[in-house]
C-alpha cells in the first residue's frame, strides 16, 4: 500500500500506541500485538482507501464499477446479458463477492448513463430492489461506448491472480465522477459526491475551455428542489438543503409530488408518521400512490391551515433535508479533497489529453500507412520484384539487401527510414495483387492520407477547440435525455417554533411553584408545543426564559407566563413597579425580542425590595389607560388621577421607565382598554421564495392593518385575495402580488376565442373575493396580451399578417371603454390582425386630493398650537410628576 497514506494514518494511531497491556505470560506477545495494529491496520485501511471505497479522479470510478464495465466490453457483442453472467465474469478481475459486484452493478444501472437495463431494476422512488441477477440483463449503452473505452489509450495491469490484464485507469472522456456522483466510507475518512447534470457539466467544460467562469450545481434523479447558498463548491465544511416538491390539491389535502435525493416514499411516510404522533403535524392520513412517479397525499384534519401544514412538513419530516458533500478522490495514489470545480477542471484536461493520445496515435497509423503505401508502389512501379539478383538471391539476407539498394535513391521521399521488416512485409504482397495494382487508385490513397494527416496536425494544432467541440457533440447527442429534474432556488428559513401544533397544554402550580404540560389537574395557562420556550415574569420584575416540560420547578410569584416567540417586537409589555420598598413609582414599556434561555432578567431599576403593582402583556402593542388610587397623606391635592400608556414611549427591558408618581400607590385598575400604539404591520413579498415576511426581504407591499387583504393576480388569469400572513404559500406563476385596493381600475387587452379570436380591451375593479375567479373569461383559450394598473393607459396596437401595411395606432384606453364588471366581455378593438400591442408612457395622471385655503390655515393653526397654553405652573409640574389637577373650591383649598 502507498506509504503516504500510511504516514497519514499512523498519526492517529501515536496516541495509543505508549499503550502497553500487561501480559503476566509472555512479555513479546505484548510487541507482537502492538506491531499488528500498527502494521496491518494501517494495511487494510490503505487499501481500503485505495481499493475500494473512493473513486479515482481519472475516471471517477471505484475499482468494482471499472471491473464492471471492463468485463462487460469484453462480453459487449450488442445483445444483453443476464446481470447473473456478468457477475459471474468481473469476478475474474474482483477479489470480492459476488453479492458486492451485483450491487454495484444495480446500482450504476440505476443511474441510466452508462449501462442500459432490461427488467426489473428496482426503484430508487419507492426504494424496492431490484431482481434476481437470473432475471435482468444489461448491456452497455451507446454513451458509454462513445466515452470510456480505447484499448489504444489504456494502461493496464494484471489482475489479482495473474490470469488477466485489467485496466488501471479507464480512459473516459467525460467528467463521469461529477455525472453519477459516489459516495463511500473508508477507514478515517469518506467521500460523498453529488451527481451533476449532464447539459451543464458539458457546457462548464467548454467554458473552462474558453476561461470563462462557471459554476455547478447538483442535480438529483427524484426531482425536488435545492438551495445552493452554502453548497461550498462540493467542498467538505457546505451544506445543501434538499426539499420535497408539495402542492396543495386542495384545501384539505397536501400532494408530495418529488422526494429529496437519498431518501425514498416510504422513508419520507415513516417521517411524516411520526411527526403525527408526536403532535407536531395535524393530519388524519397519509397515503402513498406512488407509480411510475411520486405521489403521497397528506389528508389534513379539520380546521388546520394547510400552508401552516406545508411548513411544519418541511420542519419536521424528511420532506426538507441537508446533504453534506465531502469531494474526496484518489489522486497520485493518494486521497484529495477538491470542488467539484477542481474534479471538472481535472476532467476536461484529461479528456484534452486522451484526445491528444487519440490523434497522435492515428497520425502515427496514417503515417505508417503512408510509409508502406510508398514503398508498395515503388516496389511494384520499379519492378523489383522481376530484377535478376532479385530472382537468383541465394538467401532472403541477400534478398533484403538488394530491395534496400534499389530503394536507396527514393529514400528522401519517404516518411522514415526503411528497415529490415518494411522489405520483408513487401516480400509478403501476393502476386494477384501485384498484378491488380492501379496506380491511379495508389495515388489517390496517399493523397487521402495525407489530407486527413493535415487535419490532424490542425487539430492538435487547436486543441481547446477541439475538445470543446467535443463535449459540444456529447451535449447535442445525449442531453435532450438528461433535463434538469431539480429545481434550484433560495429557501426561506422555517422556524420550527412557529409552523409546529400546539399540542400541549401548559399549567402552573402556584403554589408549589412547577409549571409543566403534565400538571393536568392544575391551572391551565395557554396552549403550546413541546418545542416551544416559556417567558415568565415574577412580582419582584425579575424574569426569564425557560424550555417547555412535562414539570419544571420555576420559584413561586409568577405573575404572568405564556409562550415566548423569539424577535417578536409586536408584543409589548406596559408595566408599572416600585423602585425598591419604599420608592417612587415607575412606569415603562418594552419589548423582549431574544434573550438567553434560563438566565435571569430584571425589568426594575434593580433595586432591593422593588415590587411590580401592575403588568400587561399586549401582542399587537395596544396601550389601555390605568387608574390610579393613592394612599391618602396630608398636603395631597388628589388621590385619584389616570395615565394613558399610549404617551410612553416604548424602550428596551433595561430602560428606567418615566417616573409616574412619587407617592405610595393604594391600588391601580384598568380604565379602559386601549389600541395598537404600533399602527399598520409593514409586509414584504420575497419573490425568491414566493413568502411573504416582516423582515424587510424582497419587495415592500405596504403598511397592512387588520381588515388589509393582499390581491394576487395568477399568468392565467385567476386572481384572489388572502390575508398577510407570512405563513401563506403563494403559487410560481404570478403576474402581480399587491395590497388590495378596492377603488384600483385595471386594463385589460385579450384575444377572445369566442369572438373569432379578435382583439378586445376591457377596463374593470377586481373584486373583492377568496376564491379563485378569471377576469378572462370562462373560455380557457382566451389569451391575455396586456394587463396595467396605469390610471390613463395609452396603447400601441401594431398590425401584422395581412394587415401589416396599417403599421400601428395608439388607443387612449380611458376614453375608449369604460369601467365595466370583471365579468364583462369588454369592447372589440379591431379586426385586423395584429402582431403586437404594447403601453407606452401615459400623458397623463391622476389629480393629487383637493385642499382648500381654508384647511391649510386650520391646519397650520393646529400646528402651532401651544399644548400647555392655558395651564398653571402647578399643572404642568403635576403633570410631570403624574398628577393631575382635582377641581378644589376655594374654601377647601
Amino acid at each position: 500500500m502507498d506509504d503516504e497514506i500510511k504516514d497519514q494514518l499512523s498519526e492517529s494511531t501515536e496516541a495509543h500506541s505508549d499503550y502497553t497491556p500487561v501480559n503476566r505470560f509472555d512479555a513479546a506477545a505484548v510487541h507482537h500485538l502492538s506491531g499488528m495494529y500498527q502494521n496491518w491496520f494501517l494495511d487494510y485501511a490503505s487499501y481500503v482507501i485505495l481499493e475500494r471505497a473512493v473513486p479515482h479522479i481519472e475516471d471517477g470510478l471505484k475499482p468494482v464499477q471499472r471491473r464492471i464495465l471492463h468485463s462487460m466490453k469484453r462480453m459487449d457483442d450488442g445483445r444483453y446479458n443476464k446481470v447473473a453472467n456478468i457477475v459471474g465474469h468481473t469476478m475474474q478481475f474482483h477479489p470480492h463477492g459476488d453479492a458486492s459486484i451485483g450491487d454495484a452493478l444495480v446500482q450504476m444501472g440505476q443511474k441510466d448513463l452508462l449501462i442500459d437495463t432490461q427488467g426489473n431494476w428496482g426503484n430508487i422512488l419507492t426504494g424496492n430492489r431490484a431482481a434476481a441477477p437470473r432475471y435482468i440483463e444489461a448491456r452497455l449503452s451507446k454513451f458509454a461506448l462513445d466515452t470510456v473505452f480505447n484499448p489504444k489509450t489504456t494502461e493496464w495491469q494484471m489482475s489479482y491472480d495473474g490470469r488477466n490484464k485489467e485496466p488501471i485507469t479507464l480512459p473516459v472522456k467525460f467528467p463521469l465522477l461529477l455525472a453519477q456522483g459516489a459516495e463511500g466510507i473508508a477507514v478515517g475518512l469518506s467521500s460523498k459526491i453529488l451527481p451533476h447534470n449532464f447539459v451543464e457539466l458539458c457546457d462548464a467544460a467548454v467554458s473552462y475551455l474558453h476561461g470563462e467562469e462557471f459554476h455547478l450545481y447538483p442535480d438529483f434523479p427524484t426531482g425536488g428542489s435545492i438551495d445552493v447558498s452554502k453548497y461550498n463548491d462540493g467542498q467538505r465544511g457546505g451544506v445543501l438543503k434538499v426539499r420535497a416538491k408539495i402542492e396543495k390539491l386542495d384545501s384539505k389535502t397536501l400532494v408530495i409530488r418529488e422526494i429529496p435525493f437519498s431518501k425514498t416514499t416510504e422513508t419520507i411516510i415513516d417521517s411524516i408518521l411520526k411527526a403525527i404522533d408526536k403532535g407536531k403535524i395535524k393530519a388524519r392520513h397519509v397515503e402513498d400512490l406512488t407509480a411510475a412517479k411520486v405521489e403521497i397525499q397528506v389528508q389534513l384534519a379539520p380546521g388546520v391551515s394547510s400552508d401552516k401544514t406545508l411548513d411544519a412538513l418541511y420542519a419536521f419530516s424528511d420532506c426538507e433535508i441537508n446533504i453534506s458533500p465531502n469531494c474526496c478522490v484518489i489522486e497520485d495514489n493518494k486521497p484529495q479533497f477538491l470542488t467539484v470545480s477542481d474534479v471538472l477542471r481535472h476532467s476536461v484536461e484529461r479528456t484534452k489529453d486522451l484526445i491528444r493520445q487519440e490523434l497522435e496515435i492515428r497520425k502515427g497509423e496514417l503515417l505508417e500507412q503512408l510509409h508502406f503505401s510508398s514503398l508498395e508502389k515503388i516496389f511494384i512501379e520499379e519492378r523489383i520484384y522481376k530484377d535478376k539478383k532479385f530472382e537468383q538471391a541465394p538467401d532472403i539476407d541477400t534478398v533484403c539487401e538488394h530491395i534496400d539498394e534499389r530503394l536507396t535513391p527514393f529514400y528522401p521521399q519517404m516518411v522514415r527510414e526503411v528497415t529490415k521488416d518494411d522489405i520483408l512485409r513487401l516480400l509478403e504482397i501476393k502476386m494477384q495483387r501485384i498484378l491488380k495494382f492501379n496506380k491511379d487508385k495508389a495515388d489517390e490513397l496517399m493523397a487521402r492520407i495525407k489530407a486527413e494527416i493535415e487535419e490532424i496536425d490542425r487539430d492538435l494544432a487547436n486543441l481547446v477547440e477541439v475538445t470543446a467541440q467535443w463535449f459540444t457533440f456529447l451535449k447535442e447527442k445525449y442531453g435532450k435525455d438528461h433535463p434538469r429534474l431539480t429545481e434550484i432556488r433560495n429557501f426561506d428559513t422555517i422556524e420550527a417554533t412557529k409552523v409546529v401544533e400546539a399540542n400541549q397544554k401548559l399549567y402552573i402550580n402556584r403554589q408549589d411553584g412547577f409549571i409543566g404540560t403534565g400538571l393536568k389537574k392544575d391551572e391551565f395557562v395557554c396552549n403550546c408545543s413541546d418545542i416551544d420556550d416559556i417567558i415568565l415574569f415574577y412580582k419582584d420584575g425579575k424574569f426569564k426564559i425557560v424550555r417547555v416540560a412535562d414539570k419544571l420547578f420555576v420559584g413561586k410569584n409568577v405573575m404572568y407566563l405564556n409562550v415566548f416567540k423569539k424577535n417578536d417586537q409586536r408584543t409589548i409589555y406596559n408595566a408599572v413597579y416600585r423602585d425598591g420598598r419604599k420608592g417612587f413609582y415607575y412606569i415603562k414599556r418594552f419589548n423582549v425580542s431574544s434573550v438567553t434561555r434560563d438566565r435571569e432578567y430584571d425589568i426594575t431599576a434593580g433595586t432591593d425590595g422593588s415590587r411590580v403593582v401592575y403588568f400587561t402583556a399586549n401582542p399587537n402593542g395596544e396601550a389601555e389607560v390605568i387608574k390610579v388610587t393613592l394612599d391618602p397623606a396630608p398636603k395631597l391635592k388628589r388621590i385619584f388621577f389616570e395615565k394613558d400608556f399610549s404617551e410612553v414611549l416604548i424602550k428596551g427591558r433595561s430602560a428606567k421607565g418615566n417616573l409616574l408618581t412619587k407617592y405610595q400607590v393604594h391600588r391601580i385598575g384598568l380604565k379602559s382598554h386601549g389600541h395598537s400604539t404600533l399602527g399598520g404591520r409593514k409586509v414584504w413579498y420575497d419573490p425568491d421564495v414566493n413568502r411573504l415576511n416582516y423582515d424587510e426581504h424582497g419587495r415592500l407591499l405596504g403598511e397592512f392593518y387588520d381588515d388589509d387583504q393582499i390581491l394576487v393576480i395568477l399568468q392565467n388569469g385567476d386572481y384572489y385575495l388572502t390575508n398577510f400572513d407570512p405563513n401563506n404559500h403563494f403559487e410560481d406563476n404570478i403576474q402581480h402580488l399587491e395590497k388590495y385596493d378596492a377603488d384600483k381600475v385595471w386594463t385589460c387587452a385579450l384575444f377572445d376565442a369566442d369572438n373569432q379570436g379578435y382583439p378586445y380591451v376591457k377596463r374593470f375593479q377586481m373584486e373583492a373575493t377568496k376564491r379563485k375567479q378569471n377576469y378572462l373569461g370562462e373560455n380557457a383559450n382566451n389569451q391575455q396580451l396586456l394587463l396595467t394598473d396605469t390610471a390613463y393607459p395609452r396603447l400601441l396596437v401594431t398590425y401584422g399578417g395581412d394587415d401589416d401595411f396599417r403599421g400601428s395606432e395608439e388607443i387612449d384606453a380611458e376614453q375608449f371603454i369604460s369601467v365595466k364588471g370583471f365579468k364583462a366581455k369588454g369592447k372589440r378593438l379591431t379586426t385586423f390582425q395584429i402582431e403586437k400591442i404594447e403601453e407606452l408612457e401615459p400623458t397623463r395622471f391622476p389629480e393629487p386630493p383637493a385642499s382648500s385655503d381654508e384647511d391649510d390655515e386650520e391646519e397650520e393653526q393646529e400646528t402651532d398650537l401651544d399644548p400647555d397654553a392655558g395651564k398653571s405652573q402647578q399643572d404642568v409640574l403635576d403633570e410631570l410628576t403624574g398628577q393631575l389637577t382635582l377641581n378644589f373650591s376655594p374654601d377647601e383649598t
